[in-house]
């Protein structure tokens, strides 16, 4: 899966971070650690390497030291061009065959009978809280 860029044998410490930074040599930095703020320490490079780096692919430092590169996985990379190119065709077809739906339409006279009925017989709460409402404005006047 892995192939092995450069052969090193770095040995690690504790408490440190290596990568290959933007040169494509070893850098290490200080982890950082939870709990408050801490300095930010500087990174160090351990060795010079100068590794080209290729698009698509992620480059690390595994367990023995070494400099190692692996293909990025992608979504969707696995399907052929004759695939994509059926599922393209698919929804094009989809895409003219539907059609707008009609709006349900009711009967302006059914709401605005519901609303009157609704405005004549108004709960008893409602009504309190109006009241008290009031009431708790002229105090504070």
């Amino acid at each position: 899966m892995a192939t092995t860029v450069a052969k090193l044998g770095i040995k690690r410490e504790s408490g440190f971070l290596y990568y290959l930074d933007k040169k494509g040599d070893v850098s290490r930095v200080k982890m950082m650690r939870g709990g408050g703020r801490q300095k930010k320490g500087r990174p160090q490079k351990v060795e010079k390497v100068g590794v080209e780096r290729e698009s698509g692919f992620l480059y690390f430092i595994d367990k023995k030291g070494n400099v190692c590169k692996a293909k990025m996985a992608r979504r969707g990379g696995s399907k052929s061009t004759t695939a994509r190119r059926k599922t393209t065709a698919r929804r094009k077809t989809t895409a003219r065959k539907k059609t707008a739906r009609k709006k349900t339409t009711r009967k302006k006279t059914a709401r605005k009978t519901a609303r009157k009925s609704a405005r004549k017989t108004p709960s008893r709460k409602t009504t309190a809280r109006k009241k008290t409402a009031g009431r708790k404005a002229a105090r504070r006047r």
